[in-house]
């Protein structure tokens, strides 16, 4: 409380009423790195996406519904907690007039516009970060250098991307294109960076002109003198010249990326020129992964599979016989990954979760939270893995003797919304709201549902989370071949437990018609499963899938862990 009392007295000199503290840092990635994190100084939050909003007499924080019960936990002491969209921040403001302070490098137009629209209170952009004057903290400087990814393992040449998208600027009459997000800027340029725990971002932003004339700002002590070479029709400047580059453009039209574009920038562009309103779009691009892109991702599946159900294995023989913990068992997995030599880092942090803290969605152990892993409960282990070259992200829930009746029936619907899923008969125009539906059918029957999207998007050995498309309940996104989305439908019970499987699946096109393939391979828990609730395709489907787990898998096991693929694969 003491570090928000010391925030609200900043507010009588800056002649504000409140303050927006977003997640993010100025580069809009996913995972901020801790120094940067100031929603979780002021908040204690450690939830991947939320803001702050913090008033003179009254502290909120918004999230959504994968991080309600986590926000509860880690900051509802002080803070009340408003999960989006059921409640949007504006309808808190709609009588007031308030002048409320943030950041315009850490907000973009867009999050302002779908939050604060229709309301009297006025949004002023501040000229410095409040949080940064009452937080103290050491910057740690990352110079991890940016590489170029092996020619073996491109999707296509980084001169056929530009010339796409030269070609969209000169359609549609656009002088330039101001890139900002910094995974947008690795797909198009096939560089990697290590600016991001689990993600391989190079931070930087890109001007390019329908001329081809590129420009990339960066930390130049990250540019190698082989980078250099290789991209010599490219000038690297450093960030601090960004300002000025883009204050001396006038008349000209601009497409700017709407997630990633910060109000500082977005008005020093169009004090002077047009924005136009255009989607990025490499965001489209990106999404559609190329067949050499998709082999690699196959390879590194397998390593993936291999790694997660040798721990499963591990951990069904040894939990009752040692005592591991949520911590632990997340530590001995990260060891089962490493053996790979293709492993880099994990492309997100694992949730562990046993018992009732399974229930929390995005749950992180820590030591005040981490739970042994006993008998009686079932254990939600969600990971993933960035190898050369993929990104991996699966989910498992397994019984560590649990016969509770009502679990399995709700468990064995999941694993119903997972297959309807899998097998969905995809059409040229599907999109993800549809699949959507058919991932709830079976828990809406007896009532049930889950609080966050049945899938995202996942990058090539990129961000895990990436769009635009996704199976969720808005998402008009229309499924193309290439396409790998995650399919993972759940079911939360607060302070009991929580299911969720997940495989990843890409759109395969055969005989010209789009379908979804599995990639993932990992044994789904038969212990588990109501054979009675299941019909004879979806029987099928569970089999078929095992044969195929157990033949990919088999070879890389030693002798008692063939034994165990092979109950684990058998056919029910």
């Amino acid at each position: 409380m003491e570090k928000i009392n010391r925030l609200k007295k900043i507010f009588i000199k800056e002649k504000i009423d409140g303050y927006l503290i977003p997640k993010n840092d100025e580069f809009f990635s996913e995972y901020t790195p801790t120094h940067n994190d100031r929603l979780n100084y002021i908040s204690n939050f450690t939830g991947s996406y939320g803001f702050a909003l913090i008033l003179k007499n009254k502290n909120y924080l918004f999230v959504d519904g994968r991080y309600t019960l986590q926000a509860s936990e880690q900051s509802g002491k002080f803070f009340q907690i408003i999960t989006f969209p059921k409640k949007m921040p504006f309808e808190l403001l709609n009588d007031k007039k308030l002048i409320i302070g943030y950041d315009p490098k850490l907000f973009n137009r867009k999050t302002l516009n779908v939050f604060f629209r229709n309301n009297k209170c006025n949004f002023i952009a501040l000229k410095e970060n409040l949080i940064d004057k009452i937080w103290k903290r050491k910057i740690k400087i990352n110079l991890g250098k940016f590489y170029r990814l092996p020619q073996d393992s491109l999707g296509s040449f980084y001169e056929s991307k530009i010339k796409k998208i030269i070609s969209l600027l000169k359609k549609k009459n656009i002088d330039y294109q101001f890139i900002t997000a910094s995974e947008n800027n690795a797909w198009l340029l096939n560089i990697r960076g290590c600016d991001s725990k689990y993600t391989p971002i190079p931070h930087s932003h890109l001007l390019i002109h329908k001329n081809k004339n590129i420009e990339f700002f960066c930390d130049l002590k990250k540019i190698t003198p082989s980078v250099k070479k290789y991209f010599n029709n490219i000038k690297f400047k450093n960030f601090s010249s960004i300002e000025d580059k883009l204050s001396k453009i006038r008349n000209k039209n601009f497409l700017i990326d709407k997630n990633t574009c910060s109000v500082f920038f977005e008005k020093i562009i169009s004090k002077n020129n047009k924005i136009l309103n255009v989607d990025d779009p490499i965001y489209n691009f990106k999404a559609i992964k190329s067949k050499n892109e998709i082999k690699n991702i196959k390879a590194a599946h397998i390593h993936d599979g291999i790694a997660l159900t040798k721990y499963l294995f591990w951990l069904k023989k040894n939990f009752q016989k040692r005592k591991i913990t949520e911590i632990s068992g997340a530590k001995k997995l990260y060891k089962f990954r490493k053996k790979n030599k293709s492993f880099k880092f994990l492309s997100f942090p694992t949730i562990s979760g046993t018992g009732p803290n399974g229930a929390i969605i995005h749950y992180n152990a820590s030591e005040k939270t981490n739970r042994k892993i006993k008998k009686g409960d079932i254990y939600l282990v969600d990971s993933g893995g960035q190898y050369e070259f993929g990104t991996t992200d699966v989910t498992r829930t397994i019984s560590l003797g649990n016969s509770n009746r009502r679990i399995k029936n709700i468990f064995t619907r999941v694993l119903k919304g997972h297959i309807a899923v899998a097998n969905y008969k995809l059409k040229n125009n599907t999109p993800g709201y549809k699949i959507d539906k058919m991932a709830r059918k079976y828990l809406k029957n007896i009532g049930l549902n889950y609080s966050h999207g049945t899938g995202h998007g996942v990058g090539y050995f990129l961000g895990v989370h990436e769009g635009p498309h996704a199976i969720s309940q808005n998402n008009k996104i229309k499924f193309q071949e290439g396409m790998i989305v995650s399919n993972e439908p759940g079911y939360y019970e607060k302070n009991r437990f929580g299911i969720r499987i997940e495989n990843l699946i890409y759109v395969k096109k055969k005989k010209n018609r789009n379908y979804f393939e599995n990639l993932t391979l990992t044994p789904i828990d038969k212990s588990l499963v109501d054979k009675t609730i299941l019909n004879k395709d979806e029987i099928n489907w569970l089999n078929e899938y095992h044969s195929k787990v157990y033949k990919s898998l088999k070879k890389a096991m030693n002798k008692s862990e063939v034994i165990e693929l092979k109950k684990a694969c058998s056919a029910i």
